[in-house]
């Protein structure tokens, strides 16, 4: 019997009920964090087992439109959205269950079957499909896009037959080449070709001693899938680093170019900063369409590294561990990613540091400019001065020009009163008195102005 049984696992348990009074209010958080570590439990699967996982991109679909593709296995017209919310749902059904679990770019189903008669070691690349036991056309119905599509068959086996035993699994494969490992504790056999068939599925083979439990092949399963899932969703940051790579170089020399021009005054800063601003733009838009992508690449990477850890390999005779050949097939491609990222945030450093020179450089023409402005100032002050005198010493001589003229009738007034003055005489005698009185009227009209200030 397979995970159709119904047995005892933690996601059946209640969760209990305490008394309100023991402790302090809950935080809202707090029961959904707690069960978190349990959130995605592994099967439960009982050899020999059939497991067949697909894995789509969940872009644009809703719950909504996964719980009504549930719905189309028998007895689950009722199932409800409320159930979906915990991103985790497995259905019991007859013969079989179907496990759905959301994921933020990705969603997987895996379906966990009794082996098919006929499809065991002896064969070669036995019709697994055939024997689904999922309504036809469900796989096919399912929303999204297809991101890893995989059988996993399970097999109790004498691994003491060693050599025997491998060119059976080479067999049922059908391939003179595959990669495989010892799994830690367990001693079980993971065997695979990492080839997509016709059918668009790749196929695992896990031979495991007899007697190997129920928990321990779920967990082997589900590391073996994770995996895969994961890697492959690792690999989708690639394309998107091989398709900027003509734009970083095209960006890194045209910064190049303008660093140079920086050190040049044939070039005007406006023009500088048009181009810089403009590639600047360019730069943080790459980079905030894709630091997403290249840091979930980084985040898939990680759990692909801790998934084969966990599976604590040891080599089987003449053949490359999976853990071997991930890292030799896997590891280019993420530190290309990688590189890809650090580019894109050096980039990103190198302008601002252009930026910041072209900053500089308006900053010690403007300065410039403020200096000549200054001393255009400062001259046209000076010859305001000048003018200023000369026009004070004009308005001293026309002051007392008119003073003397005044003083000029009043002498020949009094010369028609019948005085013996000489208007003329007496005119001339005060002009040097005027003069001065006038002049000593200006400066103490001066020095009052000055001292308000």
């Amino acid at each position: 019997m397979n995970d159709t049984q119904a047995s005892s696992t933690v996601e059946d348990q209640p969760v209990p009920v305490r008394s309100a009074s023991l402790l302090p209010p809950d935080d809202p958080q707090r029961i959904a964090l707690h069960n978190e570590v349990h959130a995605r439990p592994a099967a439960r699967i009982r050899l020999s087992a059939l497991v067949t996982l697909v894995a789509v991109l969940n872009d644009g679909v809703s719950r909504e439109d996964e719980r009504a593709h549930l719905c189309h296995l028998p007895g689950q017209q009722a199932l409800s959205l409320a159930e979906l919310q915990d991103n985790f749902l497995r259905l019991r059904l007859d013969g079989y269950t179907v496990k759905w679990e959301r994921h933020t770019e990705f969603t997987r189903y895996s379906i966990v079957q009794p082996l098919p008669a006929g499809a065991g070691l002896g064969n070669s690349m036995p019709a697994l499909l055939d024997h689904l036991v999922t309504p036809a056309g469900w796989l096919a119905q399912i929303p999204g896009r297809t991101v890893a599509a995989i059988q996993l068959v399970m097999l109790s086996a004498d691994l003491t037959a060693g050599p025997a035993l491998m060119e059976q699994a080479k067999q049922w494969l059908r391939r003179r080449t595959v990669v495989g490992s010892q799994l830690g504790s367990s001693q079980a056999w993971a065997i695979t070709d990492l080839q997509l068939n016709a059918d668009g599925f790749e196929r695992m083979l896990v031979l495991a001693p007899p007697g190997t439990s129920e928990a321990a092949a779920g967990r082997i399963a589900m590391r073996l899938l994770e995996v895969e899932t994961y890697r492959l969703m690792a690999l989708r940051g690639l394309p998107v680093a091989k398709s900027l790579a003509p734009v970083l170089f095209a960006a890194e020399a045209e910064l190049a170019d303008l660093t140079a021009q920086l050190e040049t005054s044939s070039v005007s800063e406006q023009d500088l900063l048009d181009r810089l601003i403009g590639l600047a733009a360019r730069v943080e838009r790459a980079t905030a369409a894709h630091s997403f992508r290249f840091s979930a690449t980084q985040a898939y990477a990680d759990l692909v590294s801790q998934r084969i850890e966990e599976l604590r390999e040891l080599s089987l005779p003449s053949t490359q561990t999976l853990g071997a050949f991930m890292r030799r097939r896997l590891a280019p491609a993420m530190a290309t990613v990688a590189s890809t990222a650090q580019r894109l945030t050096s980039l990103s450093e190198r302008i601002a540091r252009t930026s910041a020179l072209l900053r500089t450089r308006v900053d010690i023409a403007t300065e410039g400019q403020n200096q000549q402005l200054l001393a255009k100032l400062t001259h046209g002050q000076e010859l305001q001065l000048r003018l200023q005198s000369t026009v004070e010493g004009l308005s001293i001589a026309a002051i007392s020009y008119y003073v003397v003229s005044l003083l000029l009738y009043g002498a020949k007034a009094l010369k028609g009163l019948g005085l013996p003055v000489q208007p003329e005489l007496a005119a001339g005698a005060l002009v040097p008195v005027v003069l001065w009185g006038v002049w000593r009227t200006t400066r103490r009209i001066h020095e009052k102005l000055h001292a308000g200030h």
